[in-house]
């Protein structure tokens, strides 16, 4: 056997092993050693104003091999991040113990600490369920840690989507996308329908509102970011340029074969390299390159996430805002003074207002040009009940009827040849908006999403360049996407 594959089956093992509890290595001189290193590479490669590295780890908790991995993210340098050793999955499943860990990091050092979940949708229904670890209902107590401790939520990354699903979604043309909803985490449970409202950002939003309303206070009032949870230190996003999630299912003629991870159920289970997805990214919007401004950007949730696009996205809600406004050059001046970003709280406004969203978007410089800009509301209406809309607010080269765009924007894509021109599209699009069923007496949220022109997926550049044949049903294009954290209205009483 070859070492590639003693190194492989050392993964399986921790993997299966995880998933039960248990600990193969079980040591902690090990695990110090180990946390110092990161530590000192962290503190070697970070510059202030150039390059910032964090100070964080995964843990990967899975039980039953269910998905609820978070990656925690120290604001500190390492005199407070040594004090400590990293919380693990071998020392509790549960993610109230991770956020004991962290108080009890913060009450020792004086640090500053959050974490991040991965998105749910390998989660079998567990990322946002109704009730805590042990089976008990929420208390304001939990929902205060989560939102506290789990400001952000991951909602892409290689293993999928988890913004939307077409059967929580319907009415959303836009929902499937990059879907990876057969079962959990290593194919051993099918996925069920009644799992997937638990396992995806959109509805969990609603349900936040719903349990604020039960409880006074919102436990998934998270932010939105993207991230690649690659395994092999190779950080592309780009469609023409991905190297895969991890070593084994790197660019080569075994992509339309390869296993990601291998199901001992049932091969429909399985996670093949083809289903995987070139992403994501998280987008900040800090006042400097600094651990500590990044930190609090992320803290307060004024960031987006991309499906691997390095598009750029900006949007302010308040009660006041003209349409000509969203044209001017002091735009973002504007926004911070009167209004609030991504990630706010937007208090209620006079009498007879409705909310006012001013929203721009600009292209990666080096990708696809944009098609469209949407607003998506969610929101508990009076009866108790969740609802969701989706809004148009800009179209390239088309107008808005009954509050979509007038038909697709086109497809230039030729996957023959892995290329696409922006002939259609706009290299920015722009929107004013103003809600026109708005309720102060209710709950809602809103957030923004803005889709490119469709191209060739990563897929599409793997079968060009190695000659290959990709299976029958291979997504061969893309329409990537920014999804910006929402603006919470919550009225008042």
């Amino acid at each position: 056997m070859s070492i590639f594959r003693t190194g492989l089956d050392a993964a399986y093992e921790w993997s299966a092993a995880n998933a039960e509890g248990k600990d193969p290595i079980d040591s902690p001189e090990m695990q110090i050693r180990v946390w110092d290193k990161v530590i000192d590479n962290a503190e070697r490669y970070n510059e202030p104003g150039v390059f910032t590295a964090f100070i964080g780890y995964e843990w990967t908790s899975g039980p039953g091999s269910n998905n609820l991995h978070r990656n925690v993210i120290f604001r500190d340098n390492g005199d407070r991040t040594r004090q400590v050793v990293p919380f693990s999955a071998f020392d509790s499943d549960n993610p109230e113990d991770l956020w004991q860990y962290l108080a009890d990091y913060e009450a020792r050092t004086g640090g500053r600490v959050l974490a991040i979940p991965h998105n749910g949708n390998l989660s079998n229904g567990m990322m946002f369920m109704l009730e805590t670890f042990d089976g008990e209902p929420f208390d304001a107590e939990y929902a205060s840690n989560r939102a506290r401790y789990e400001p952000l939520l991951e909602v892409t990354q290689s293993k999928g989507a988890g913004e939307a699903h077409p059967l929580l979604s319907p009415d959303d043309a836009f929902a499937d996308f990059e879907l990876m909803d057969a079962s959990n985490l290593t194919g051993t449970v099918a996925k069920e329908p009644e799992m997937l409202k638990t396992e995806y950002a959109r509805e969990a939003l609603k349900l936040g509102m719903a349990e604020e309303a039960r409880i006074g206070v919102n436990p998934f009032k998270f932010g939105m970011v993207g991230s690649t949870d690659n395994h092999n230190a190779i950080p592309s996003t780009r469609e023409e340029n991905w190297f895969g999630k991890i070593y084994y299912v790197e660019p080569g003629v075994h992509g339309k074969e390869g296993v990601f991870i291998e199901s001992a159920v049932d091969p429909k289970f399985s996670i093949y390299d083809r289903d995987m997805g070139a992403s994501g990214l998280a987008a900040v919007w800090a006042t400097e390159n600094t651990r500590a401004a990044i930190w609090d950007a992320m803290k307060r949730r004024e960031v987006f996430a991309t499906s691997g696009t390095r598009l750029r996205v900006r949007v302010f809600g308040g009660w006041d805002f003209e349409e000509r406004e969203v044209q001017l050059p002091d735009f973002a001046a504007q926004g911070y003074a009167r209004s609030v970003p991504m990630g706010g709280d937007l208090r209620p406004g006079s009498d007879g207002a409705s909310p006012r969203f001013m929203v721009r978007a600009l292209r990666d410089p080096d990708g696809a040009n944009l098609d469209r800009v949407q607003i998506i509301k969610g929101w508990v209406d009076a009866n108790g009940d969740l609802q969701e809309k989706i809004y148009d607010v800009a179209c390239a080269d088309r107008e808005i009827v009954d509050n979509a765009c007038a038909g697709d924007v086109g497809n230039t894509v030729d996957v023959a040849t892995a290329t696409y021109t922006n002939d259609i599209g706009r290299a920015a699009l722009s929107g004013w908006w103003e809600d026109p069923d708005f309720d102060p007496a209710l709950r809602a949220y809103y957030y923004v999403r803005v889709i490119q022109i469709p191209s060739p997926r990563w897929t599409a550049y793997d079968a060009v360049y190695f000659d290959e044949e990709m299976p029958e049903g291979t997504a061969m294009t893309v329409q990537d996407r920014a999804f910006t954290s929402p603006i919470w209205y919550t009225p008042e009483g």
